[in-house]
């Protein structure tokens, strides 16, 4: 497919990002790996600048563009973490960032890209409530839209988590890594299988958002039309088109995780790594607890990112 980011892709990105975005370790998990029997480690995401893996494609997209579009603005319409990402390269870049975001978003991911500069404009709950805003924008203030994942600069660089996974652990067996649009799952599981194709790559998602759970039963991308629950960093209504096509090449199977699995998933992560995870960022190690992927030989949980606030952590874990 020549739709497909090449492994040229993929470390050009990695060149370009190296100097500003955070090669996050791979730390290893001993309360899984005793759990389990197999060799356990996570990926946390949440000590990226911006702290997410979004920072790796918007930085990605921004460098790309030239002094005339970088003087026109970016747009970027996200549930939270897209707009933090974009707020945070377009800072660097000394350029000005509109963030599109949900009337739902949390206040740690509308204060966190407000603090980055960027000015915020709410529009309604769903990724195309956000989009269309976006686009509005666009055409009336002749700003560069900055998509959240359907687009071959941002799969590129969110695919640069995979290349450090195959870096830092070449003889990788299992690498689960969260769904939500498709660019850190489709860019992540091509650096894998291209560099380490011996690997073996499950996507995880919701339940309440099973977006790329029906694109693969459909053979094409299926809108959900509404789509709620904890982990508001994968909510999205349907996988990209882009995306997509990565998922068909590189994605060896899918699961699903309940909300209710979360919150159990994240204290474990507090209590024995010291990391704090959004409910987005614990999907992957939820999975391996409640059983939906039996870890095969030296396995890798993506933690996509930690922006929640003391408050939102203390809600959903609660007093003990």
């Amino acid at each position: 497919m020549t739709d497909l980011i090449s492994l040229k892709d993929l470390t050009a990105a990695a060149e370009r990002i190296s100097r500003v975005a955070v090669h996050t370790p791979l730390l290893p998990f001993d309360y899984a790996t005793d759990l389990l029997g197999a060799e356990i480690f996570v990926k946390p995401e949440m000590l990226q600048r911006g702290g997410a893996f979004k920072f790796r494609g918007a930085y990605n997209f921004l460098a790309q563009l030239d002094d005339a579009e970088r003087a026109r603005g970016v747009v970027a319409p996200s549930s939270g973490n897209h707009a933090q990402a974009v707020a945070l390269a377009a800072k660097m870049f000394g350029m000005r960032a509109v963030a599109v975001m949900p009337t739902t978003v949390t206040p740690a991911k509308r204060a966190g890209a407000e603090r980055l500069g960027a000015r915020i404009e709410l529009a309604g709950t769903s990724t195309h409530d956000r989009w269309n805003r976006a686009v509005e924008l666009v055409e009336r203030e002749g700003m560069i839209m900055v998509p959240p994942y359907d687009h071959r600069w941002i799969i590129a660089g969110q695919g640069t988590v995979g290349l450090e996974i195959a870096e830092d652990l070449p003889d990788v067996d299992t690498v689960l890594v969260p769904v939500g649009g498709g660019g850190l799952s489709g860019g992540a599981s091509a650096a894998i299988k291209l560099r380490a194709p011996h690997a073996r790559v499950v996507g995880v998602e919701p339940a309440s958002a099973p977006k790329l759970t029906r694109a693969r039963a459909a053979g094409r991308p299926v809108n959900l039309g509404k789509t709620e629950g904890l982990a508001d960093g994968l909510l999205a209504v349907e996988v990209g088109a882009l995306p997509f096509a990565h998922h068909t090449a590189y994605i060896d199977e899918v699961v699903t995780v309940d909300d209710a699995a979360l919150p159990k998933a994240m204290r474990v992560l507090f209590d024995r790594l010291k990391l704090v995870a959004e409910p987005s960022g614990a999907i992957t190690v939820a999975a391996l607890l409640e059983g939906l992927v039996v870890p095969r030989g030296k396995t890798v949980a993506v933690l996509s990112g930690g922006n929640i606030e003391w408050s939102g952590v203390a809600a959903l874990l609660g007093p003990g």
